[in-house]
């Protein structure tokens, strides 16, 4: 049975989804997860893009071990020094460079004839091996690209020293059929292919990434490039779990297998959708809400006589727990770190304290408690809280009085601490309550902030389901990210964008202590 080797891009191409960028400590959370999940390569950014970028390639490359950290570059020098710059203190460097290889590519963007294009792959993989052993070539929309000239190129770059060479579907263009085709021709016509890992890197504009990866596996590929949640450009990237899923589940059509501790998955994929304020839709494959979700009659009859009627994997086995203990007021601090532990985090007294606290507030609320809304409150009070500045200087959320009428405008009295002392506001306007709620936060906190994205959502179902608000702020052309729940969806917005604002002043009081 084979190896496949997982190649996360998460912090590089998932980062690029729109509304997905994380700051470095958030980077180096993810990054640590990736080790602990089992990626045998961390592509951890693109270090010449700017400087936060090679910042972040450089200080994930100092703390990871186990797994391969790696850069991208361009096929130019200043890149691949850059790159190699920012990875000469990791355990297992990896330079990834690549070069577009299709017509279309070659003549509108690059303006290359084909020898050009060959000759410049064999220079800058040429010059990557200068600075490590592990290089790594992405032919750039191969999908699209004439076979013989793809064939052509990759041997052109396993001769110059390219140990894996990466077969993209950039526009995720190709069928699975295709790929397959793909990959087999080239293991039978490039004759020094046995020299390097063929990977693929293939992204989900038509819903195929998956499929396509798999296609690329069972034809002889030996590494996938993907992301946690499928996250990416555009329609995103083969999803890691989905793939890692498959070839352990069909191991009889793949022959194959992965480093991938499969428990880790969940908590890993809820991870990176709290650091990135994207969330898991509940149907997703593998990790969402439902995957193992039964409420059809005729299914849990089925599932109480035999689980393998209806599930063809077990929960336990991409992190989901076996047992729902079924929480409420009554429950002491043990059962809640419990349930969090079986959820898939290990909380410290600290953070049992704080939580338990909301825990209490919301039993005394809600009727029914469920793992979704102790991961929300999880999510909202570990990962969520602005760092760097002390507690007493952040804003935070007292109290309100609202009024609402239909055809007036609503008139809110809102109650704000900052530095242990109340700050209070009334005004009279906006575009309903939410807007209210806006422009007295604006007033109060004395920021230049404009509304970019709102959205809520329940985290459970019933009518005391807790709202979930994710809020996007625009402040001094730079994007901020809020979150919380509650079962007040005011209350829950108004958090949600004080969270957003503690962010920015965060960030800056950073700036003004380097200056």
């Amino acid at each position: 049975m084979r190896t496949i080797k997982i190649f996360d891009t998460t912090l590089r191409d998932g980062e690029q989804s729109p509304g997905a960028s994380m700051n470095l400590r958030e980077k180096l959370e993810v990054a640590a997860a990736l080790a602990e999940l089992g990626v045998d390569v961390i592509e951890a950014g693109f270090a010449i893009a700017s400087p936060g970028d090679f910042e972040s390639v450089r200080e994930v490359a100092r703390v990871v071990r186990g797994s391969s950290v790696c850069s991208l570059a361009r096929c130019v020098e200043s890149d691949i020094d850059a790159a190699a710059e920012s990875l000469k203190d990791a355990e297992q460097p990896r330079i990834h460079v690549f070069l577009a290889t299709s017509p279309i590519h070659r003549q509108y963007k690059l303006k290359m004839t084909t020898e050009k294009n060959v000759e410049t792959v064999h220079s800058a993989v040429t010059y990557a091996r200068q600075f490590c052993q592990d290089i790594e070539f992405s032919a750039e929309d191969a999908t699209r690209t004439e076979i013989d000239h793809l064939c052509r190129v990759v041997e052109t770059a396993i001769n110059a020293g390219a140990t894996t060479v990466n077969i993209p579907d950039t526009v995720g263009y190709a069928t699975p059929t295709e790929m397959y085709e793909r990959i087999d021709n080239l293991m039978n016509r490039v004759p020094n292919i046995d020299k390097a890992t063929i990977s693929v890197h293939n992204h989900n504009d038509l819903g195929m990434a998956v499929a396509t990866s798999l296609a690329a596996v069972w034809a002889g590929a030996g590494q996938v490039e993907c992301t946690i949640n499928g996250l990416g450009e555009r329609a995103g990237n083969c999803s890691l779990e989905e793939v890692v899923m498959a070839i352990k589940t069909r191991h009889d059509i793949y022959n194959a297998s992965t480093r991938i501790i499969t428990q880790k998955l969940v908590p890993t994929s809820r991870l990176v959708a709290t650091v990135t304020g994207l969330k898991v839709p509940r149907n997703k494959a593998i990790v969402g809400q439902n995957a193992f979700a039964h409420e059809s009659g005729i299914h849990q009859d089925g599932m109480l006589k035999n689980p393998t009627t209806y599930e063809i994997m077990l929960p336990s086995d991409v992190g989901f727990p076996k047992t729902d203990l079924v929480l409420g007021k009554h429950s002491g601090r043990a059962a809640l770190a419990d349930r969090a532990s079986r959820l898939g985090f290990e909380l410290d007294a600290e953070q049992l304290s704080k939580i338990f606290i909301e825990f209490k507030k919301l039993a005394d609320r809600k009727r029914n408690i469920y793992d979704d809304d102790i991961l929300a409150l999880i999510e909202q009070n570990i990962h969520e809280q602005p760092d760097n500045i002390k507690e007493n200087d952040t804003w935070s959320f007292v109290s309100y009085n609202l009024h609402c009428q239909t055809g007036k405008e609503p008139v809110i009295s809102l109650a704000l601490s900052y530095k242990n002392k109340e700050y209070t506001k009334e005004i009279s306007g906006g575009d309903g309550p939410i807007d209210a709620i806006f422009l007295a936060i604006r007033d109060l906190t004395q920021t230049n902030i404009s509304l970019k994205e709102y959205n809520v959502q329940s985290v459970t179902d019933g009518q005391d389901a807790q709202g979930e608000v994710t809020i996007l702020i625009n402040q001094n052309k730079e994007t901020y990210r809020g979150y919380a729940v509650s079962t007040d969806t005011i209350e829950a917005s108004t958090i949600a964008i004080l969270n957003a604002v503690n962010r920015f002043r965060k960030l800056n009081i950073a700036k003004s202590k380097n200056h």
